[in-house]
């Protein structure tokens, strides 16, 4: 059965056949040479902020897809962006809808302004929640049951987020530092303290010599506390509520799950990247399989880049943009692939700036 979220309306234009439609479809599927062909990363959760959104509010579209958004999630998405509070747009089940909404919002921004950026698109990748934007832009998912599916996703991982005292820490390490052995000995240390089965583990791999690491809020601090033994040079807790992208995470794997299944899913119309294994797409239950298994995996976005990126010597790369709140995938880049990252520009959802930022 299809999911039809109640009273949706119609779509905003260009986000069911992905932006800006069949013409520039059939134009990414001919080959290009590579400094033609152009690269979106769509951000996850964390690079929201109050006041995303007011740099968009002019381009078309942009308004339906906020009032579809309303009713899609049954709140005011739009003047919680632009007004806050900080504590609620903070919160898991309104952050992951918000960016994700922002990101597809910066896309029509982008198709209005410089439309064969859309039109020469040849590779999508979204962080985390920005896998589902990033599908909705190649033409796999209708704009509202993707939001739908996020709504749900999101509401699930707060839930299991508050089941048990977890977190995140990023973590910045020389280049002998052991990640895997830290974890085993933070796992050990929190079975001292009468933790059964202890979560401490990689959930998300940033660029060379950072990761992230996400379990039971214990096994964190030992990690702070003895940060200098495992080679850690900085660590930092995330400001999320929970270890996403480990196995505290399982019981938001149903109610996803679930919901994927009455949501069309069609092989997208570019390469779009998934952060369970950095490899590509193949067909639509490939993509049903993976979203909800990335729940519980971890991100593999330095290896995607490098997927993304990877081409022989001496041949060119593709200018890439960043549709969405925050420039932390380009800050990212950088640190991943230097002269890929030369050729990188920031969508701006804040401000309307007569040019990209660089």
């Amino acid at each position: 059965s299809r999911l039809d979220p109640p009273d949706s309306g119609p779509t905003a234009p260009g986000l069911r056949d992905g932006a800006p439609g069949e013409e520039a479809a059939a134009a990414r599927r001919e080959r290009r040479p590579p400094r033609e062909g152009t690269v979106l990363l769509f951000p996850g959760q964390g690079s929201h902020f109050v006041g995303m959104g007011r740099g968009l509010l002019r381009y078309p579209g942009v308004r339906d897809m906020y009032r579809l958004a309303e009713k899609v999630l049954g709140y005011d998405l739009l003047s919680l962006c632009l007004e806050g509070p900080r504590a609620e747009l903070d919160r898991t089940r309104h952050c992951q809808p918000a960016v994700f909404v922002a990101s597809l919002a910066a896309v029509e921004k982008l198709n209005h302004r410089q439309p064969d950026v859309l039109e020469s698109c040849v590779a999508a990748a979204g962080y985390s929640v920005g896998e589902f934007a990033a599908l909705v832009f190649a033409g796999a998912m209708d704009f509202a049951e993707a939001l739908y599916a996020v709504k749900v996703r999101a509401e699930a991982m707060q839930k299991a987020s508050e089941a048990v005292p977890s977190g995140m820490l990023s973590v910045i390490g020389r280049p002998e530092a052991n990640y895997k052995f830290a974890c085993l000995e933070a796992r050990r240390h929190c079975e001292s303290l009468g933790i059964e089965n202890p979560v401490c583990e990689i959930s998300n791999y940033l660029f060379p010599d950072s990761r992230v690491i996400a379990g039971h809020l214990q096994a964190l601090k030992f990690l702070q506390e003895n940060a200098r033994k495992y080679y850690f040079t900085r660590t930092k807790m995330l400001p999320v509520s929970g270890a996403f992208h480990t196995r505290l995470m399982e019981p938001a794997v149903e109610p996803l799950a679930e919901v994927l299944k009455c949501i069309e899913i069609q092989k997208p119309l570019i390469c779009v990247y998934s952060n369970v294994d950095s490899k590509k797409y193949m067909h639509s239950k490939h993509i049903q399989k993976l979203l909800v298994k990335q729940i519980v995996s971890p991100v593999l976005w330095e290896q995607t880049m490098h997927s993304v990126y990877e081409r022989k010597q001496g041949t060119e790369f593709p200018y890439t943009y960043e549709v969405g709140p925050g420039k932390q995938l380009g800050a990212i880049l950088k640190k991943c692939n230097l002269k890929a990252w030369r050729q990188y520009s920031h969508v701006d959802v804040s401000k309307d700036e007569e040019v990209m930022e660089t």
